[in-house]
């Protein structure tokens, strides 16, 4: 079951739908999708895709095959943070910013395809589907 939900930080409002509507997909213009590496979607181009488990992969990245000297294992550390540069360091601010935008967004549970931060599907990995769903919705208020 798939959950659209209208985002108000003061009042949420969610409703449960049970059906999947197809048809034509006329894009929001700001779209955002939060998931992680267990759950896949598929997004356009263009979209702004936040993975909560980026930061620990790049983390990861960092830490793999130490030694077993934490001396060591700090200096190995250090240079790949320099060897990595400025692309290194924006790679871990822009994963680290995701978790805190999907934090503040209040997004409960992945996937959550979040249009114009008024609107989430939860649980549909199908970007296209979850946006149709938001719009089915909203022809259907008065």
């Amino acid at each position: 079951m798939f959950t659209l939900a209208r985002f108000d930080r003061h009042a949420p409002f969610a409703i449960g739908l049970c059906a999947l509507l197809f048809g034509p997909v006329a894009f929001a213009a700001d779209i955002i999708v939060v998931t992680d590496s267990h759950h896949p979607v598929q997004a356009p181009t263009g979209v702004r895709i936040i993975e909560l488990d980026r930061p620990s992969r790049i983390e990861a990245e960092l830490a793999a095959h130490l030694p077993a000297t934490p001396a060591h294992s700090a200096a190995l550390v250090q240079q790949r943070l320099k060897d990595g540069g400025r692309t290194l360091h924006q790679r871990l601010g822009t994963a680290y910013q995701g978790v805190v935008d999907a934090w503040s967004l209040g997004v409960t549970t992945i996937p959550a395809v979040i249009v114009d931060q008024r609107y989430v599907v939860y649980g549909e990995p199908d970007v296209a589907k979850a946006i149709a769903l938001i719009e089915a919705h909203q022809g259907a208020q008065p």
